[in-house]
Parts: C-alpha cells; sequence; structure tokens
C-alpha cells in the first residue's frame, strides 16, 4: 500500500515572508490611519497618509527582507565554500567528523562510519551541509522571493484598510478602520494557519491581540494630539 505524507516544511520560506508582509500591512497602515482620524483629520488626509503608509512600507519590507536574507545567503554560501575547501583538504577527517554527528543521533559507530562512507560517496559536499551545518534547499535562504513576497504582501494588507477609508463615514473611521482591520487580521492569522497546518484559532488570537495593543497605542497618540478641522 502507497503511503502518501503531505508535509508543509517546503512552504517556509515564502509562507513566513508573505504572512509578515500581509501583517505589518495591515497593523501598521491601520494603525497610521486611526491615528490620524483620531485626531480629527479630513478624510482626504487620513487617506494620504494611509497611501503614503502603504508606500513607505512596502519598500521598507522589500528592503529589509532582501538585506537581511541577502545576509543570510552570504552566510551560508561561506560555509559551503569552508566545507568544500576542508572535504578537498582533509577528507578522513571530515568522514569521522560526520559519523560522529550520526552516533550523537543514535547510531552505532560501525553503522554511523558506513553511513558517512556511503553519503560521502555520494554527495560529500551536499551531506555535510544537511547534517553538520543544517543547510537545506527547502530552508536556503532567497532574497529576491523573500522581498517581493513581503512587498506584494504588506500592499495586499495595506490596501484593506484604505478601502474602508473610502467606504466609511468620517465621523466613525476610527472604530471602523480598527473593527475591519482586525477582523482582516484574524482571517490572515488563521489562513495563515491553516496553509502551514498548525492551530487556526491560536493564530488569530495571537494576531489580532497585537493588533489591538498597536491600534490602540496610535489611537491614543491621535486623541492627545487632537486638531479641529478648519
Amino acid at each position: 500500500m502507497r503511503h502518501d505524507e503531505n508535509h508543509r516544511t517546503h512552504r517556509i520560506g515564502w509562507l513566513r515572508a508573505a504572512v509578515l508582509g500581509a501583517n505589518d500591512g495591515i497593523i501598521s497602515t491601520a494603525s497610521l490611519v486611526v491615528g490620524v482620524a483620531a485626531a480629527n483629520a479630513s478624510r482626504e488626509a487620513v487617506l494620504v497618509a494611509g497611501v503614503a503608509g502603504l508606500v513607505a512600507g512596502a519598500m521598507s519590507m522589500a528592503t529589509g527582507e532582501y538585506v537581511s536574507v541577502s545576509s543570510q545567503a552570504d552566510t551560508e554560501q561561506a560555509d559551503m565554500a569552508r566545507e568544500k575547501a576542508e572535504l578537498a583538504a582533509d577528507p578522513a577527517a571530515e568522514h569521522r567528523e560526520l559519523a560522529a554527528i550520526y552516533v550523537e543521533r543514535g547510531l552505532t559507530q560501525s553503522l554511523a562510519d558506513e553511513v558517512a562512507k556511503q553519503l560521502m560517496a555520494h554527495d560529500a559536499l551536499g551531506t555535510h551541509a544537511r547534517d553538520e551545518l543544517g543547510i537545506t534547499e527547502t530552508a536556503a535562504a532567497n532574497p529576491v522571493q523573500a522581498a517581493l513576497a513581503s512587498a506584494g504582501t504588506f500592499t495586499v494588507g495595506a490596501a484593506l484598510p484604505l478601502l474602508v477609508i473610502l467606504v466609511s463615514p468620517v465621523q466613525q473611521l476610527t472604530w471602523t478602520v480598527s473593527i475591519t482591520s482586525l477582523v482582516f487580521l484574524a482571517a490572515l492569522g488563521g489562513l495563515a494557519a491553516y496553509v502551514g497546518g498548525s492551530s487556526v484559532l491560536k493564530a488569530a488570537v495571537r494576531v489580532t491581540s497585537w493588533g489591538v495593543l498597536a491600534m490602540g497605542l496610535t489611537a491614543l497618540v491621535g486623541y492627545l494630539f487632537n486638531v479641529t478641522p478648519a
């Protein structure tokens, strides 16, 4: 009988960046417009602030993800180059090192030696990258993918509060943006958890809790700096 397994670890790279981008897009943009709306600004002023926040945030997310993941990729490449040199210089020592790793994982010394020998004969560098350095194709850094995923999902997330601004009565902007944004956050958290195979309720509660805190603080700032429309 065929045994099918449906693992989700291959989604980790893009899922993390996508969830981070969308979550930040909703929270940061909603918090920004809530703070401005709480200061009794006009709909136009609130909308301009939101659009500016969307553009700035998307670029910030793309830049931040690209730079940070590029740093990770550079480190991985440097480690791989060093490992390649060590394999060329002293393969026997690298064999012993790999066998020791398998012994620590529960194999007998003789079996660990044989496993290390066969795996190194098949793909020495790939084996050491996976078992010694923890670098795999699934978890390998991809700067462009992370930057595009974060910027794109940030834009989508940030657009949701802006749409609410267009249809909501100006007197109720603070509450309508806050409530709908929390609904968006809960849906996002639940969707991300579902795709990742984890608890939907736990993820939804976690992300909405931070959303409440963020929007509450910015609303307080807006009330403290209350202005009277001309």
